[in-house]
Formats: structure tokens, sequence, C-alpha cells
């Protein structure tokens, strides 16, 4: 038994399943499992939370019901009933009559999003892509924030002898002390997507994010590649379609070498020395794989890092087990960066909106 009490044979299913072609990995596995362990052992329970949980899209289910036929024998339960089926996207699954003789209804926890939030982007499929764009446009980023010098009427603070003296000479009395203090604004953001061959199976995924910061956020928007191109007049389109198609069609270097040292170079030289990243945050997302000479990747970050409020550097490859920065760009940038993130799942894109939020 496991820890749920779901035998350890079910386990042996989910690896058969893998064997007839269905793409089922631990996390899918996981949520099998747990789901069983609210769920009575009968075979239409098994059936269905394991259809699911462990299937990811249409074409898995014809190689689904052969391995389920194979391995428990006889054919696929019926399916529910069309009002178990509006319960809930992944459907509810219900018991039999309980002791008060009404029957419960169990929803499975396990949902595709749950599922989706630890997922390594590059291993989605096609329809789990579809859904995370729809998780990504529900992110709410919140801007950082930095003081202005400024200062303006607040409840709290450091006396304020004008504001206090022209309320005096307006009444001819003496008023409560008035205070006042430094005023906030939002801290721009700059964001730097590798868009070479390497960062392929992330970076549609990253610009779809970026689409949602410039939504909510002063942001710049730029991706590296061969040469460096701005996006950020293409991304501020309300619509997440449009906006990615028109930053497709600006950017000519998409799924080619990487030059990171030269278009970091650029983007200092035509737009962050002059202020985009004066006392921002800079986020760098790539990989790190540097055609270019690794000393000028070096030189340019420990430039920019003297310029920006903060660095980060997110690596999809970083969330993984074993991960080393190796790379010739990764190492020679590392010293000047202020955190080094992972950005392979949604979760971990979550996390890295919040270290921007308290940069």
């Amino acid at each position: 038994m496991t820890d749920t009490g779901v035998p350890t044979g079910l386990v042996g299913f989910a690896r058969a399943l893998r064997h007839a072609g269905v793409p089922c990995g631990p996390d899918r596995t996981r949520a099998f499992v747990e789901a069983l362990g609210h769920l009575d052992l009968t075979a239409a329970h098994v059936y269905w939370a394991g259809r699911l949980t462990l299937c990811s899209e249409p074409d898995d289910l014809p190689r689904y019901d052969a391995a389920f036929t194979a391995w428990f024998g006889g054919g696929p339960p019926r399916p529910p009933s069309a009002r178990a089926r509006r319960a809930g996207r992944l459907a509810a699954l219900t018991t039999g009559t309980g002791r008060s003789g009404r029957p419960p209804t169990l929803k499975v926890a396990a949902s595709d999003a749950e599922v989706l939030r630890h997922r390594d982007i590059a291993t989605l499929g096609p329809a789990e892509k579809r859904h995370l764009d729809e998780l990504l446009a529900a992110l709410r980023p919140v801007p950082p924030r930095r003081r202005t010098r400024r200062a303006e009427p607040a409840r709290r603070g450091d006396p304020d002898p004008r504001r206090t003296l022209r309320a005096m000479l307006a009444t001819g009395e003496p008023v409560r002390l008035a205070r006042r203090r430094r005023a906030e604004r939002p801290r721009r953001v700059v964001l730097l997507i590798d868009v070479s061959g390497s960062m392929k199976p992330y970076a549609d995924a990253l610009l779809r994010f970026a689409h949602v910061v410039a939504r909510a956020m002063p942001v710049e928007v730029c991706t590296l590649g061969t040469r460096l191109t701005r996006v950020t007049r293409q991304l501020r389109h309300r619509d997440p379609g449009t906006a990615l198609a028109a930053a497709a069609r600006a950017v000519p270097d998409a799924e080619g070498g990487t030059r990171l040292g030269e278009t970091l170079k650029v983007f200092l030289d035509r737009w962050g020395q002059r202020g985009a990243a004066r006392r921002a945050v800079v986020v760098i997302c790539s990989d790190g794989w540097e055609r270019g000479d690794p000393a000028l990747l070096a030189e340019q970050v420990a430039r920019l890092s003297r310029l920006a409020h903060r660095v980060l550097w997110v690596n999809p490859h970083a969330g993984h087990d074993g991960y080393r920065p190796v790379q010739s760009g990764i190492a020679a940038a590392l010293p000047h960066l202020d955190r080094l993130l992972a950005g392979h799942s949604l979760d971990t894109l979550r996390e890295l909106l919040e270290e921007v939020r308290l940069a």
C-alpha cells in the first residue's frame, strides 16, 4: 500500500501506460495515486481517475482504453452522467451510498492547473500549452516600487512645516501638525528574452509571460539572439494572440544563434545607458549558451549591474536536478548577478514575479 492507501500495483498500470505511448510522468502518476486515495477502488473509479489525471491529449484516449483493458480486463466503463461532468472541469467522481443514506460526491483534487504548476514547459503537449497560456493570462503581476525625491501628505511621517504654517494662517489658530513622507512610484522592469534555437522550448511561454507583465507595469521588452530587437510596443496590445504574432514578425533572428555579449552592448548603448536600465529591475531570460566572447558578456553584465537596481538571470535549466552553471555565458555573468533563478514552469515564473515585486 502507498501512503494514500492505494495499492502499489496501480502504479504499475501507469508504467504500462507509458510503454503504450501515453506521456504520463511522475507528476501525473502522483496525481493519479492521490485521486484514488479519496475513492473506492472500483473499476469505474480507477478508470476515470486514471483517464482524468494520466491523459493529457485526445490522442491519448484510445491508447489509454487499450492499456486499461489489457491490464484490468473487461472494457472501459460507461461515462459519468452529464451532471457529474458539469461538477468540475476534470469531472466529479461519486462514491456509493454513505452511512447517512445520501450518496456524497467527492471531487478529485488533482486538477490540471495543479498538475501544470510544476511541469517543465518544454515537456508540455499542445493541449497543455494552451491551458498554460490561460494560466499565464490569469497572473496578476505587481510592479516593484521605488521612493522618489518628492514628498506627499501622510498621516505618519516627518513633520511638514510648510503645510502646517499654511493651515495656521488660514484659520488663525493652532492646528494639528501636518506630516509628509517620500512618494513612491512603480519601478521600471526590463525583460531581455533569449529567442535563440537552444531556448526554443521556452521562448514562446516567456514572451507570453512578458505580455502579461507589459500589461501590468512599466516595462521594456527586448529579444536576444544574433541581434537585439525591441518588442515593447508589440506586446502592449491587449489581445495576447495579436501581440505574440506582431512580436514574431518583428524578430528576424528567432531560433538562430546567440551572441549575448554583443546584444547586451547594443541594448546598453542604445537604451540602457540613456535611462531604460537606470535603477530598473533587469531580468535576463537565457540558458547561457554564448557563441560570442564570454569576456565581452561579463563586461556588459558588470556594466548593467552598475546601472540597474537589480539584475536577475532566469535560466530554465537551473530548475533541473544536478544543474551547474558551467555554460560559458552564465559562468561569465554569474559574479555580477543578484540572483540566478529557474524559469521552466508556471510555479517558477510566479516566484520570479514575487522576486521582482520585492526588488
